[in-house]
């Protein structure tokens, strides 16, 4: 049995970017996508062939026909999300749920889930944490709390409307105490989940057995994660964070699969920042350079539309997620949004009260009220958009990425420089670029 094969995919920033693209290009050279943890928050968005597609829960991998794709049970499911993702892509001409397995563990959102999370977040003002309000906090929440329902539940009908009407007692006197007007109906609520059931309930299987059969077959195992690293639940910029382990560790968490049969974990990283909704942001760019990003990136919000605060690459960050993950390649993407810059700033360290700072502190105080140091790098005012040899891209593009490898510590192994499939250069000179393409 070779691990090495076997590869698990994390943002390095706040998430955004651009693992749905990376995810599909690299399925190619893998035979199963699997999906570990989050929920319908996660926009994935893959354009292939100048047609765009945006998935919440099903892993990018799914628009190659010839790919198994799986949502572990470190995910929770939505299931209108869900549907709506499968005849999307069936009125697109694709068919998913022949090549989709569900884990019959993994947690639901329910609506009172999400109307609770809108509740909560109204009730905090200006200390709002800044969700998308699409219940996952709150399913997590039950998850820990040992009163969730699971997509197993869906199977016995007569069994899951008895489990629903406890539940369902117990959130609506939270609601109307804590929340009024966000009062659930029990009845239309649990109907309208056991009317989309059929959908979902064929593609229910223990995925943690399916997985580990299929790597014992020697077939090979992509591993997709949402958000990205600072936002994990531990090592993330808590409490403005995900509710789930978006790191590489939620891999075998959320899957199932143990960590010895994982070879190796890439991470994914924008050229410059970007970050939703509230929480510290060192690198953040103030005034029009962030605005000027944000236009050009297209920076706004593949589920909720919202706007993304944009900034500069940020090294110490970086440096962390290297570590927690432990990464032995990164991806970058975006490279062409930088192309009209004529300097380009880099986050090179933390200063905190007059001392240099030593990794990437836990305080969200001191990660409010530190100052970044930059290093200012010329820009190469030429396009990339659309390259897919690294020998065509300008000396001072190739430079700048060298600079970002050299300080993270971590070779570069792909770059991104469009969203479309196609649009991508594969560093050859990368050793770690083989780990991506063997099989």
């Amino acid at each position: 049995m070779n691990t090495a094969q076997n590869i698990v995919v994390v943002g390095v920033q706040w998430g955004d970017e651009g693992k749905g693209k990376v995810v599909d290009a690299l399925a190619e050279h893998f035979d199963i996508v699997a999906r570990y943890q989050g929920g319908a928050n996660a926009g994935h968005t893959v354009v292939v062939n100048g047609k765009k597609f945006v998935f919440q829960l099903l892993p990018s991998g799914i628009l190659r026909l010839d790919k198994i794709a799986v949502i572990g049970n470190g995910v929770v499911v939505d299931l209108e999300s869900l549907v709506a993702e499968l005849d999307a892509l069936a009125k697109a001409g694709i068919e998913a749920e022949g090549r989709l397995r569900v884990s019959d563990r993994a947690h639901l959102i329910l609506p009172y889930h999400r109307s609770h999370e809108a509740a909560a977040e109204l009730a905090r003002g200006v200390a709002k944490i800044g969700t998308t309000a699409k219940g996952i906090g709150p399913s997590y929440e039950d998850k820990a709390g040992r009163r969730g329902l699971r997509t197993a539940d869906l199977v016995d009908r007569e069994r899951f409307r008895e489990k629903c009407l406890t539940v369902f007692e117990e959130k609506n006197r939270l609601a109307s105490a804590l929340f009024p007007g966000s009062v659930i109906s029990k009845d239309v609520m649990t109907e309208r989940c056991l009317e989309l059931a059929p959908r979902v309930l064929p593609c229910l299987a223990d995925t943690s057995a399916f997985l580990n059969s299929e790597m014992d077959k020697g077939k090979r195992v992509l591993f997709e994660g949402a958000q990205g690293t600072l936002l994990d639940i531990d090592f993330g910029t808590y409490p403005y964070v995900t509710s789930s382990s978006a790191a590489a560790g939620g891999a075998s968490t959320g899957t199932g699969v143990g960590p010895t049969r994982i070879g190796a974990v890439v991470g994914v990283s924008k050229a410059y920042a970007t970050r939703v909704g509230s929480g510290p942001f060192p690198t953040e760019a103030s005034g029009s350079d962030g605005e000027k990003l944000r236009e050009r990136g297209g920076e706004y919000g593949a589920v909720t539309g919202r706007p993304r605060r944009c900034g500069w690459f940020d090294v110490p960050a970086a440096r962390y997620s290297t570590r927690v993950n432990d990464l032995k390649a990164l991806i970058i993407t975006k490279l062409d949004i930088l192309d009209q810059l004529a300097e380009i700033p880099v986050g090179v360290e933390y200063v905190y009260e007059g001392r240099r700072l030593e990794g990437f502190p836990a305080e969200i105080e001191i990660l409010e009220g530190l100052r970044v140091h930059y290093k200012s790098l010329p820009g190469w005012q030429q396009s990339t958009f659309g390259l897919c040899e690294f020998a065509e891209l300008p000396s001072r593009a190739k430079d700048y990425l060298r600079f970002i490898s050299d300080e993270v510590g971590v070779e570069i192994a792909m770059i991104s420089t469009g969203p479309d499939r196609d649009q991508t250069i594969w560093v050859e000179e990368c050793r770690a670029a083989s780990l991506l393409t063997a099989g």
